[in-house]
């Protein structure tokens, strides 16, 4: 939970990245776009990196617990499918997103190769509630949730950063393989 100076840091912060990228974002540019002083920014972030990664675990996981409540179906692995199928989609139009993968993609490879971050921990929740409920009515096939849940994590991870390299099938195309993929690999 965030108090209104910090969300309108975050507000401040998201505008400037979205107008200049991350490199040319400063926290002096934050303070004056949110109407606050340096101080009142550093008092809450000590750095940039800090305010950015406050700033994409409110942006991306506000997005997904809006997926979450908006996207259903008949069993478990039908909702984990369609949230997932959901997530990559409005993950791969958010404005922030684009703008870290047209300007910056390398500050997002510690998430992808070295750590996980609040977002995705979060994300591994939901997606475990799913398979548990998956395998209590029987949709998801037996096996650890928490293996189960991490592998649907990767292979969703995969669909929304690498989805457009591809030359020889479009993007749209490849998307729609998603929810095959995930149908297939969670059916008992």
């Amino acid at each position: 939970m965030t108090d209104r100076t910090t969300d309108a840091i975050l507000d401040a912060a998201r505008e400037s990245v979205a107008r200049f990228g991350i490199r040319r974002t400063t926290l002096s540019d934050i303070a004056r776009l949110a109407g606050v002083s340096r101080m009142t920014v550093y008092r809450r972030y000590p750095d940039l990196p800090a305010v950015i990664r406050d700033l994409m675990t409110r942006e991306f996981g506000s997005l997904m617990d809006e997926i979450d409540a908006s996207v259903d179906g008949p069993d478990g692995r039908s909702r984990l499918v369609a949230r997932s199928h959901a997530a990559v989609r409005a993950l791969r139009e958010h404005p922030l997103l684009r703008k870290l993968l047209e300007t910056e993609p390398e500050l997002l490879l510690p998430y992808l190769l070295g750590r996980l971050g609040e977002t995705q921990r979060h994300v591994l929740d939901l997606v475990r509630r799913d398979v548990a409920e998956g395998q209590a009515d029987g949709s998801i096939r037996p096996g650890d949730p928490r293996t189960l849940a991490f592998s649907v994590l990767l292979t969703t991870q995969s669909f929304l950063f690498s989805a457009g390299t591809s030359e020889e099938v479009e993007e749209d195309e490849m998307l729609e393989e998603l929810p095959r993929l995930l149908q297939a690999a969670l059916r008992p």
